[in-house]
C-alpha cells in the first residue's frame, strides 16, 4: 500500500509502527450545529480508509474527538438559554445519528474535550517547563511559536511570511503576534475549569494533542482531517506535541479535499451549505457515497443537483443489473463458469490495485461497474459460480461502505415496499378478473408518481423508482395512488373495492383519514407486519 503524506508532499509506502496494527486519529466536529455535506465528505472518506485497512488485515484503533467547549458553543447556548453542556450533548446525539444514516462505522473511541481537562493542563505545564509556552498576567497561556524550530513544516508556510499577516487580538497579551492560546481565562458567566493559571478553558489546538497522547500514545500512524485543518490546527498540534514529547506526532498526515457548491466555497454567508438531512430526503445514502467516492479523496468535490442526479442514475442502473444477476436462474454451462472465475480474480486484483494506490476510489468504483457489466451476460453459468460473482460484488461494495443487496434494486425502503405490494396485488387481481382498464390505471398512476412496474415471466412483477425520482416523494406517491383508486371506487359505488384498499393499508400500519371537502390524509401507526 502507498499513501500520500501531506508532511512530505509525496506518496509513500505505508508501514505501520506495529505489524498488522494501525493507530488512526481523525479530528472531529465542534458540536454546535447539524452535519452538512462537508462533514459527510470528511467522515465518509476516513470511514473508507478505515474499512480498507481492515480488509487488508490491519487491526485499526480509530479515535475521533468531539470539541464540546468552544466560543461558538458558548454563544449559541447563551442565545438559546441553555447550558453549553446541554447544547453539546444535543449535537453529539444528532451527529451520531447522522453517521449511522451515512453508514459510517463507529470509532473505537470518541473522547470529548471536557473529559480530558487534567491531561490538557498537564500538557500545558510541560510546555511551560520547556519554555515553549508562557502564562500572561490575566490567566491566559500562549505557545511561543518561534521557539519551535519546525513550525510550518506541515503547511509549507514560512514563519516570516506568517508574521506579516499576524495580529494581536484586543485584550490579548502576547510576546509575538504568531503565538496562539493554550489556555483562556474565564469570562464572567462562562463554564470554566480550575488550573494553575486560574479558572478557564483550553484553546482549540491543545485538546487534540492531549487526546491523541491519552488514547494512542505520543506517536501514531495516521492523523487525518480536512485540508482546512492543515493550518493552523494541525500545524499547531505538531508544535505542541513534538515540542513537549520530542517524538513525531504522526508518521502519515492525510487530508481530504473540500466541497464546493456550483463552483463556490460553501459558507453560511452565501447560503449554500448543504444540510445532510435535506440531502438524504433527495437521495439514498449509497448515491451520496458514490457521488463522493467517484472523486479521489484529496480532490475537491463540486456539488450540483445535476452531478448528484447523475450519480443516482448510474447507481440505480448498477443495482438493477445486480438484481437481475442475483435472480438469474443459472445453468450448467461450465465454460461460462470458468470465464466468471477469471473475471472475479481479475476484478479483485484491479480493485485492490486501485485502493492500494492512495485509496483510488474512482478506480475502485469503476471496477464495481465493470464487474457487474461483465457478469450480466453469464445467465447460463452454474448457479454456484454466478452467486460467487454476486458475493464478490457485494463484498467489494461493502469495503466502500456501499450496499448492493439484491432487493435494493427492486425498490425502496421499508415503508414503501409493503405499499407497493398492495398495489401489485390489486393490479394482479384486476388482470385476473380481466379488468385491464383498472390494471392500466394502476400502472399509469404509479408511472406518474415516478414508480415503474416491470412484468416478468412467471407472473412476477417487480418495481423500481424512475431515474428522475426523489426518495422523499416515493412513499407518499404510492399511497396517493391508492387514495385516488379508493376515491374512484367510491364515486363508482364500488364500496367493496374502497373498503379493500382501506383495510389492506391498515393491515400494514397505514390509516386513511377522510376529511372535509373530500380530501383524504394518511399516517403510519405501526411498522408493516401483515402478509399480503
Amino acid at each position: 500500500m502507498r499513501v500520500y503524506n501531506t508532511l512530505n508532499r509525496q506518496v509513500e509506502d505505508f508501514t505501520p509502527l506495529e505489524p498488522n496494527k494501525v493507530s488512526m486519529y481523525v479530528c472531529g466536529v465542534t458540536v454546535y450545529g447539524d452535519v452538512h455535506l462537508g462533514h459527510a465528505r470528511c467522515y465518509i472518506t476516513w470511514d473508507m480508509v478505515r474499512r480498507y485497512l481492515g480488509y487488508r488485515g490491519y487491526d485499526v484503533h480509530y479515535v475521533q474527538n468531539f470539541t464540546d467547549v468552544d466560543d461558538k458553543i458558548i454563544n449559541k447556548a447563551r442565545d438559546e438559554g441553555i447550558s453549553p453542556r446541554e447544547l453539546a450533548n444535543r449535537y453529539v446525539d444528532r451527529y451520531m445519528a447522522d453517521m449511522i444514516a451515512l453508514r459510517v462505522q463507529p470509532a473505537t473511541e470518541y473522547p470529548r474535550a471536557t473529559e480530558h481537562m487534567a491531561e490538557m493542563i498537564a500538557f500545558i505545564e510541560v510546555l511551560i517547563g520547556k519554555d515553549l509556552a508562557y502564562p500572561s498576567p490575566d490567566g491566559d497561556v500562549f505557545y511561543a511559536v518561534r521557539k519551535f524550530p519546525g513550525y510550518g513544516k506541515l503547511s509549507g508556510r514560512n514563519i516570516d511570511d506568517l508574521q506579516s499577516g499576524a495580529r494581536v487580538e484586543v485584550g490579548e497579551i502576547k510576546r509575538d503576534p504568531l503565538d496562539f492560546a493554550l489556555w483562556k481565562h474565564a469570562k464572567p458567566g462562562e463554564e470554566s475549569w480550575e488550573s494553575p493559571w486560574g479558572p478557564g478553558r483550553p484553546g482549540w489546538h491543545i485538546e487534540c494533542s492531549a487526546m491523541v497522547t491519552s488514547a494512542l500514545g505520543p506517536t501514531i500512524d495516521i492523523h487525518a482531517g480536512g485540508m482546512d485543518l492543515i493550518f493552523p490546527h494541525h500545524e499547531n498540534e505538531i508544535a505542541q506535541s513534538e515540542g513537549a514529547q520530542h517524538a513525531p506526532l504522526a508518521h502519515y498526515w492525510m487530508h481530504n479535499g473540500m466541497v464546493t457548491a456550483d463552483g463556490q466555497k460553501m459558507s453560511k454567508s452565501l447560503g449554500n451549505i448543504k444540510n445532510l438531512g435535506d440531502l438524504l430526503k433527495m437521495i439514498d445514502v449509497d448515491t451520496l457515497r458514490v457521488f463522493l467516492l467517484q472523486k479521489h479523496y484529496r480532490r475537491p468535490v463540486d456539488f450540483s443537483d445535476d452531478a448528484l442526479m447523475a450519480a443516482k442514475s448510474g447507481w440505480n442502473r448498477l443495482r438493477r443489473s445486480m438484481a437481475e444477476i442475483a435472480q438469474a436462474p443459472g445453468g450448467t454451462d461450465a465454460e461460462q463458469g470458468a470465464k466468471i472465475e477469471q473475471v472475479l480474480a481479475e476484478s479483485r486484483h484491479r480493485f485492490e490495485t486501485h485502493m492500494d494506490d492512495d485509496f483510488d476510489t474512482p478506480g475502485a468504483v469503476a471496477v464495481l461497474f465493470e464487474l457487474v457489466r461483465q457478469l450480466h451476460p453469464f445467465r447460463l453459468a452454474p448457479t454456484e459460480t454466478l452467486q460467487k460473482g454476486v458475493a464478490l460484488t457485494q463484498e467489494l461494495a461493502g469495503i466502500l461502505g456501499l450496499s448492493l443487496e439484491p432487493e435494493a434494486a427492486t425498490g425502496g425502503d421499508d415503508a414503501l415496499r409493503p405499499i407497493m405490494d398492495v398495489l401489485i396485488a390489486l393490479r394482479k387481481e384486476a388482470r385476473a378478473a380481466k379488468n385491464f382498464a383498472l390494471s392500466d390505471v394502476i400502472r399509469d398512476k404509479l408511472a406518474a408518481g415516478q414508480l415503474v412496474l416491470e412484468d416478468k415471466p412467471g407472473n412476477v412483477t417487480t418495481w423500481r423508482p424512475t431515474e428522475e425520482s426523489t426518495a422523499s416523494d416515493l412513499t407518499d406517491a404510492a399511497v396517493q395512488v391508492l387514495i385516488a383508486l379508493r376515491q374512484e371506487a367510491r364515486a363508482n359505488k364500488d364500496f367493496a373495492m374502497s373498503d379493500a384498499i382501506r383495510d389492506r393499508l391498515q393491515a400494514i400500519g397505514i390509516v386513511l383519514e377522510d376529511k372535509a371537502g373530500g380530501q383524504t390524509g394518511w399516517r403510519i401507526i405501526e411498522a408493516a407486519t401483515a402478509q399480503l
